[in-house]
């Protein structure tokens, strides 16, 4: 039985299982016997939400939306397999992730590509095509309602140009995906969070991430939603450092902007030193090698975005002397 976590206003999360424990939440909005899915990491989640569902005293056919965050595959990888369960869905995406959906061959090549199709596999499991019958093409201002809530689709570019953000005005809270950076759990100091941003391949957009971020924080959510990892309050606190966090790791890049082979070697090792300097601001109550394995994957990432990012981009202006 999947552990299902609880919040207010009919908000729910479990963890979807996907490569380690507390790292992609799904999460589920609950009203009038309608429900919202929100992001589905890979097929293997699948039994999960089903159970999630029938904990909540609820059937497959009670799911009315599917949404995405965006198409990278740790969001999206199984939304072909609850769509297939979920008879009455509809899969809600951005128009540029839609096609993506309908015929997911060339994303997953594209996935293939960087991990070796066995691993891909592993990772997510054969991609499964939703009719194109089923897809909501879902931009800026896209309203659904759910058993009389209304959920609103914004449009949050910065990590990806087919990143949403998905705004409850029933609770004022919003479902950010990967925009608003990752928060894991293992780093809380007495139940305050620390967040990070994602510079990941191959859409980082350090200005528009920074209008992202200040239109969530004009919202004045008492909480968001992560899909890496689940709810975060104390939102302004955190704005405030992922806006200084997103500069410190443009700034990392930037130093090595004309560092040759080595570039991306050298921008990992400057990341790497970034989090040092974090975890002795935020004070993480794990041994360095504990909290260096929780971030691995996210700050190698983190480095390949930021190297693919400068050879799309002009060095930085300079002060004139």
């Amino acid at each position: 039985m999947v552990d299902l976590l609880h919040y207010e206003h009919g908000i729910y999360a479990f963890d979807s299982g996907y490569i380690r424990p507390q790292l992609t939440a799904i999460h589920l909005i609950v009203e009038n016997g309608r429900v919202a899915v929100v992001d589905t990491a890979n097929n293997a989640a699948l039994p999960h939400a089903l159970d999630a569902v029938r904990q909540l005293g609820l059937t497959p056919a009670s799911v009315a939306y599917v949404f995405l965050t965006h198409v990278h595959l740790d969001h999206a990888g199984g939304a072909g397999a609850m769509m297939q369960a979920f008879p009455e869905a509809r899969l809600v995406v951005h128009p540029r992730g839609a096609r993506h959906m309908a015929e997911p061959a060339k994303l997953f090549a594209a996935v293939q590509a960087v991990y070796g199709e066995a691993e891909a596999r592993h990772l997510y499991g054969d991609p499964i095509p939703v009719s194109p019958e089923r897809i909501l093409s879902a931009g800026e201002g896209y309203s659904l309602d759910l058993g009389g809530r209304t959920l609103i689709c914004l449009e949050t570019p910065g990590h990806a140009r087919h990143h949403l953000a998905l705004h409850d005005t029933r609770s004022g809270c919003l479902f950010t995906g990967d925009i608003f950076g990752l928060s894991f759990r293992e780093l809380d100091v007495d139940g305050r969070p620390s967040i990070i941003p994602t510079t990941t391949p191959t859409q980082f957009e350090p200005e528009v991430m920074h209008e992202s971020v200040e239109r969530i924080l004009a919202c004045q959510p008492e909480a968001l939603y992560l899909t890496h990892f689940s709810q975060i309050e104390d939102i302004p606190r955190l704005g405030a450092d992922l806006h200084r966090l997103i500069d410190a790791h443009v700034a990392v890049a930037e130093r090595e902007r004309e560092a040759g082979p080595e570039r991306g070697a050298r921008i990992l090792a400057g990341l790497w030193a970034l989090m040092e300097t974090e975890a002795a601001r935020q004070g993480w109550p794990l041994p360095a090698d504990q909290w260096r394995a929780v971030l691995e994957s996210d700050i190698e990432l983190n480095a390949q975005g930021l190297d693919y990012w400068l050879d799309q981009t002009q060095p930085a202006a300079r002060a004139p002397l």
